[in-house]
C-alpha cells in the first residue's frame, strides 16, 4: 500500500471510529431516555385511572407521544449505523433526516391538539384540581429535565435535536403546568390554564418549522446551508493546472456528512494525481467535506478566461 493510500485509509478508519462513537453514545442516550419517559407514562397513567384523574391520563398519554417518539429516534439511529450495500450504496445514514422529518410533523399535530384543546377550555373552563396539578407537572418536569440532560450530552444532529425538541417541548409544558396550578390554586383563576397553553404551542410551533425546514433541505438534497455553492467552485477552480469547474453538485449524505461532485477542466492530465489530492485535502480541510468524486476533462484553455466557474443544476 502506498503512502498516499496507507494516508487515505487511516483518515477514512479513523472518521468512521468517530462517527461510531458519536452513534453509539446517541443509541444509549436515546435507549435510556426512552425507558425512563415510557416507565413514568405507565406510572402517571395507572395513578390517573387509580384516583379517577382525566388530567393524569391526558398527561400520561402525552409522555406515552414522546416514548415513541424517542423510540424512532432510536431506531432510526440504529438504522443508520447498518453498512452500506448493493440495494443502498450510502448505508442507511439518512433514515435519521428522516425520522427527524417524521418527529417534526408529529410535534406539529401535537401543537393542533393543544390549541383546539385551549380554545375549547377558554370557552368552556374545565373544573381543576391546582394542587394536583403541581404535583404532577413538578414530577414531570424533574422527569424531563433528566431525559434532557442525558439526550444534550449525545451527538447533536437533526435526529437527536428533533427528538430533544419533543422533550423540551415537555419541560416548558410542565413549568406552563406548574404555574397554571399554582395561580388556580391560590387565586382560582381558570383561564391561566389554556392561555399558557397557547403559548407554549407557539414557542414549539417556532422551534418545530426550523427543524423540518431543515430536515426536507437534507431531504431534497439541497446545498448544505453552511456552505455556498459559488465560493466552493471558486475555491476549487483556484488549484493550480484547473482552468473551471462546472456541473459542481454539494449535498448532505446524512445530517452532518457531506457529499460533493464536480467536472474539473485541465490544461493537461499528467499533473491530474496532484491536483486530485489537493483538492481533495482543501474541500474536507476548509469545508468538512469528505465525500468527493471529481471528474477531469482535458479542454483547450479558453483565451483570457482562467478559472471560470460554470455552476449547473443538478439533473
Amino acid at each position: 500500500m502506498s503512502e498516499r493510500h496507507h494516508h487515505e485509509h487511516h483518515q477514512h478508519d479513523h472518521g468512521h471510529a468517530h462517527r461510531h462513537s458519536h452513534a453509539t453514545s446517541s443509541g444509549r442516550a436515546l435507549a435510556l431516555g426512552l425507558a425512563i419517559t415510557l416507565g413514568y407514562a405507565i406510572v402517571e397513567a395507572l395513578s390517573g385511572w387509580a384516583f379517577g384523574s382525566l388530567a393524569l391520563v391526558s398527561d400520561a398519554g402525552h409522555m406515552f407521544s414522546d416514548a415513541a417518539a424517542l423510540g424512532l429516534a432510536w431506531f432510526a439511529g440504529w438504522i443508520s449505523r447498518r453498512p452500506a450495500g448493493s440495494r443502498h450504496s450510502y448505508g442507511l445514514a439518512r433514515a435519521e433526516v428522516v425520522a427527524a422529518f417524521i418527529n417534526s410533523l408529529a410535534l406539529i399535530l401535537v401543537v393542533v391538539l393543544i390549541t383546539v384543546e385551549s380554545i375549547q377550555r377558554l370557552m368552556e373552563p374545565a373544573e381543576v384540581n391546582g394542587f394536583g396539578v403541581m404535583i404532577v407537572a413538578f414530577l414531570g418536569l424533574l422527569i424531563n429535565l433528566a431525559v434532557v440532560l442525558i439526550l444534550s450530552r449525545a451527538e447533536r444532529n437533526l435526529n437527536m435535536r428533533a427528538a430533544l425538541l419533543h422533550v423540551a417541548s415537555d419541560v416548558v409544558g410542565s413549568v406552563a403546568a406548574l404555574m397554571a396550578g399554582a395561580v388556580i390554586y391560590y387565586t382560582g383563576w381558570k383561564p391561566i390554564d389554556p392561555i399558557l397553553s397557547l403559548v407554549i404551542a407557539l414557542l414549539i410551533l417556532a422551534s418545530t418549522v426550523g427543524l423540518l425546514r431543515e430536515a426536507l433541505h437534507v431531504l431534497m438534497e439541497g446545498v448544505p446551508r453552511n456552505l455556498k455553492l459559488e465560493e466552493v467552485g471558486r475555491h476549487l477552480a483556484r488549484v493550480p493546472g484547473v482552468l473551471s469547474v462546472h456541473d459542481l453538485h454539494i449535498w448532505n449524505i446524512s445530517s452532518g456528512r457531506m457529499a460533493l461532485s464536480a467536472h474539473i477542466e485541465l490544461e493537461s492530465l499528467e499533473r491530474w494525481p496532484g491536483i486530485l489530492e489537493q483538492s481533495r485535502r482543501a474541500l474536507e480541510e476548509r469545508y468538512g467535506i469528505d465525500h468527493v468524486t471529481l471528474q477531469p476533462e482535458l479542454t483547450p484553455p479558453p483565451q483570457g478566461e482562467k478559472r471560470v466557474i460554470k455552476v449547473m443544476t443538478r439533473r
